[in-house]
């Protein structure tokens, strides 16, 4: 697996890699395989009907971990990958996922992926993923990710999403469906700038007798970049929902927020929270006492928010 300076710095950033990951792995560089590992207990197939992966993990399978970045360095490239993650019963295990690009032409470079999870009972499963762009602004970074997760009787699935550099349009989109007892936890952080501009929607459905999620998403808008928080807990039986949007604005920037929360069963406890504002200026007065700048404490701030 040979690969330049700027590929090793893309996988450090969204995968914090920085040598050949330990365990399961498969690496995809400008729209083809720069490397894969398979164990015992982790299988990874190429798809034959379209572009993309199948990882299965066998039954019991605890305490190991696989790696599936994606990066791009060639501008104008148009990248599509489904995956499909197949979690047997009764496993433990985290997934790092992520995609880089590094445009320095004057084209779209864009990555879309499909991620599907198919989640076993009693399982927990651990998703990590993380978007990053840079280049010398000729041309523009897309990203499209979009996540379907079906949670299995007793199963927990926690997604950490983060973007906070260098994605000038995406658009994400997960949907779930819950089993009995189920839990989903998802924590998104989100940073725009320029003329950026970023769109989350999350759909849940509580299928489950005492499912459960938690969706919160954390973000900050600059200069005249434009987000819009989308999210629909629908509860379906005995179940307990909550969603959490909150989000700083700054300069010229747009925020919206459209939380919803369905109830169909009686017994569906649902709470939606809202908050988006400017930075206090008290929390600004505070750092400036202690010697920072203006520029410096509003730092600390975000820094903290998205922590």
């Amino acid at each position: 697996m040979a690969m330049d300076l700027i590929q090793k710095r893309l996988l450090r950033e969204v995968a914090d890699l920085h040598d050949v990951p330990a365990g399961a792995y498969n690496i995809r560089a400008d729209g083809q395989l720069a490397g894969r590992n398979t164990t015992a207990n982790i299988d990874i197939v190429t798809k034959t009907d379209k572009p993309g992966i199948d990882i299965i993990v066998k039954p019991g399978t605890k305490n190991e971990s696989m790696h599936i970045p994606v990066i791009i360095e060639k501008s104008g490239l148009q990248d599509l990958v489904y995956n499909d993650f197949f979690i047997g019963e009764d496993c433990d295990v985290t997934i790092v996922a992520g995609c880089g690009i590094n445009n320095c032409g004057t084209q779209e470079s864009r990555h879309d992926g499909v991620h599907s999870f198919f989640v076993g009972k009693n399982s927990r499963v651990r998703y990590i993923e993380k978007h990053y762009g840079e280049g010398d602004g000729r041309g523009t970074n897309v990203m499209n990710p979009t996540t379907i997760v079906e949670l299995g009787e007793g199963g927990y699935m926690e997604m950490e999403t983060t973007q906070i550099k260098g994605i000038d349009s995406t658009i994400r989109n997960t949907t779930a469906k819950l089993a009995d007892g189920a839990q989903l936890i998802i924590k998104e952080k989100i940073m725009t700038h320029g003329t950026q501009y970023a769109e989350t929607n999350f759909t849940v459905d509580l299928d489950g007798e005492d499912s459960s999620t938690n969706v919160i998403s954390r973000s900050v808008a600059r200069e005249d970049s434009r987000q819009m928080f989308n999210s629909n807990i629908r509860g379906n039986n005995r179940c307990a929902g909550h969603s959490e949007c909150d989000a700083i604005i700054m300069d010229n920037a747009s925020v919206g927020a459209r939380p919803e929360i369905t109830a169909n069963s009686v017994e569906a406890s649902l709470i939606h929270e809202a908050a988006i504002g400017k930075i206090a200026g008290d929390q600004l007065v505070k750092l400036m006492t202690l010697g920072l700048t203006e520029k410096e404490a509003e730092e600390q701030i975000v820094n903290g928010f998205l922590k």
